[in-house]
């Protein structure tokens, strides 16, 4: 009795099936299945379906038209697929094999399928060894980011945050700041050595790992790049695109010559602390006696402010050498974080505050989130805009690519055209 149902397949995601009605390249069936192998976007695996395809009939709507493979071709197509998959994969992947019934007696509609692993497969081929996942209804090899997220999420390697810093040591933590930010978490107490605190067993909590991980041929301790990034002495020496940028202009574009420009290194808990004192200032209210509903008005909430501020700190990728950038125009301020949203992000769902938790950085934003300059894991977008709309202002505008993260927060109505 077969347990694949081609109907069924038909109206599933098309992230989880191929359809190949003549099985022109066998090769390209081996790569869709890695792909699915490996997973990347969590949907569990899928199904190659050979000699089969979605039409659409004379109306419009979807079609299956099952024309199969004769008994020889399938035989065939098995046969050198299932070899592929244990000769060219590495680690070797076995798929399950179905034969479903055709539009004909004669013939076959062959199912390779695919479920997800706990291991990144590559795909040999003469030339050279490729990573392949899936994307929509797309097969692609896996490259830069999309290559570094999936040992990621196989294991391979850490996220970066968690990674350790080569050539770096602990003389290059600066030991009272690390001290003073761990008594505000109340973990740390006065009779305790800060060097306690650099061991490579101590974990501060389940979602951090150790700040510092021994080096394996020399015994030496190496910082995480986490820790560099809140308690080192020259973060910028070792991650140069740790610096943010905060630039005000006096209208409504890039036109004219700003006002004022701050370039700012240091941890990024000095850099919060800089940023959040610019950001206050932007955050006065004006007093109008002829509205008698609301006669003061706060040209952009403070909680708003704070919480975009920290989400471009916390969630941007920093093995990209940019700056984070925060820049101030009379009608709006845009919050600009380099690299794309995490994987598994919905861009319409972060608009309207319905993603799920997902960070980029867990052990940093853990560490921002504890010292409270962020809301609670998740709450950052819901927090935005809600303090937006409380107050009247317009609703915030969330946009990416595969370059950056944006957030832009339009002024009060009141006040977008007062010059700051």
């Amino acid at each position: 009795m077969p347990t694949v149902d081609l109907n069924l397949l038909a109206v599933r995601e098309s992230e989880q099936v191929e359809w190949k009605r003549d099985v022109a390249d066998v090769h390209d069936v081996v790569r869709t299945l890695a792909a699915f192998a490996n997973d990347l976007q969590n949907l569990g695996g899928g199904y190659v379906v050979c000699g089969a395809e979605e039409t659409r009939d004379e109306h419009g709507f979807q079609r299956l038209n099952a024309v199969g493979l004769d008994a020889s071709r399938l035989r065939e197509v098995e046969g050198r697929v299932l070899a592929l998959c244990r000769e060219r994969v590495s680690p070797p992947v076995i798929p399950i094999v179905e034969e479903l019934p055709a539009a004909t007696p004669e013939r076959r509609v062959l199912v390779f399928v695919m479920p997800a692993t706990g291991h990144a497969h590559s795909v040999r081929t003469d030339q050279e060894s490729a990573y392949w996942i899936r994307i929509g209804r797309q097969t692609r090899e896996a490259r830069n980011g999309l290559f570094r997220e999936l040992m990621i999420r196989k294991g391979a390697i850490d996220p970066w945050d968690r990674r350790p810093l080569a050539g770096a040591t602990v003389a290059d933590l600066d030991l009272l700041m690390l001290r003073d930010s761990l008594q505000r978490l109340g973990q740390y107490e006065s009779d305790q050595s800060v060097d306690r605190l650099l061991s490579a067993d101590l974990q501060l909590s389940a979602f951090v790992p150790s700040l510092c991980v021994r080096e394996p041929m020399t015994g030496v301790l190496r910082p995480r790049n986490f820790a560099m990034l809140l308690f080192g002495r020259e973060p910028q020496r070792w991650i140069p695109g740790a610096v943010a940028v905060f630039s005000s202009y006096p209208g409504t574009d890039r036109a004219q010559p700003h006002g004022e420009r701050h370039e700012l290194g240091g941890t990024l808990l000095v850099q919060a602390r800089r940023l959040t004192e610019l950001l206050d200032a932007q955050a006065h209210t004006l007093f109008d006696k002829t509205d008698a509903a609301m006669p003061n008005a706060v040209k952009y909430p403070q909680r708003a402010l704070h919480e975009a501020l920290i989400n471009s700190l916390a969630h941007r990728d920093y093995s990209v050498v940019d700056p984070t950038r925060i820049t101030v125009f009379v009608d709006r301020i845009e919050f600009n974080s380099p690299g794309s949203l995490p994987l598994g992000v919905d861009l319409e769902a972060l608009r309207a505050g319905r993603a799920g938790p997902r960070w980029r950085n867990q052990a940093l934003a853990w560490f921002l989130t504890r010292l409270q300059l962020a809301q609670a894991e998740g709450q950052g977008i819901p927090t935005i805009l809600q303090a937006m709309r409380a107050e009247g202002c317009p609703e915030p505008v969330f946009d990416a690519d595969e370059v950056r993260v944006s957030c832009t927060l339009p002024a009060h109505p009141r006040m977008r055209q007062r010059r700051p």
